[in-house]
């Protein structure tokens, strides 16, 4: 009987915005990522909790990764210790891990993939943050990868 790796489970990426909250979702192997949607955020306000944990029941989350907004020295900026909130806070609601990564690039990755594609964020911003979610969650499916082999 083999071991189950800790990657191999399905892992939601929550990429935290002022006014949305990019997600993905990983195949139940956690090697794929793919895009999720989003979910509305209040700006000024606490990360949408119930709608997080809903989406995550919805899609079958077993693991999280929530994006640490680091500034270019790899330092935490204002933003981290929200980060940091609320992946305990999702990780003590529902049992599951939730993982912290850099997501320093996620999001310009995401938009130069939108304009490589001959397209316009206009109209489409959830549409990006759930493409930005998803460069997050392929980087950590990697590092888990490399770190539990």
């Amino acid at each position: 009987m083999t071991a189950t790796r800790p990657r191999q489970r399905r892992w939601l990426a929550v990429d935290l915005g002022d006014r949305r909250v990019g997600l993905a979702v990983s195949d139940p192997m956690g090697m794929i990522a793919s895009p999720a949607g989003h979910v509305e955020r209040r700006a000024g306000k606490r990360p949408p909790l119930t709608a997080l944990l809903a989406r995550a029941a919805e899609l079958g989350a077993e693991g999280f990764v929530v994006g640490l907004p680091l500034d270019q020295q790899g330092e935490d900026t204002p933003r981290a210790a929200e980060a940091r909130r609320l992946a305990l806070e999702l990780s003590t609601r529902t049992g599951h891990p939730a993982e912290l990564v850099d997501e320093r690039f996620s999001t310009a990755a995401a938009l130069r993939a939108v304009q490589e594609m001959e397209g316009s964020t206009r109209g489409r911003k959830g549409d990006v943050d759930a493409l930005a979610a998803t460069v997050l969650l392929q980087h950590a499916l990697r590092l888990m990868e490399t770190r539990d082999g």
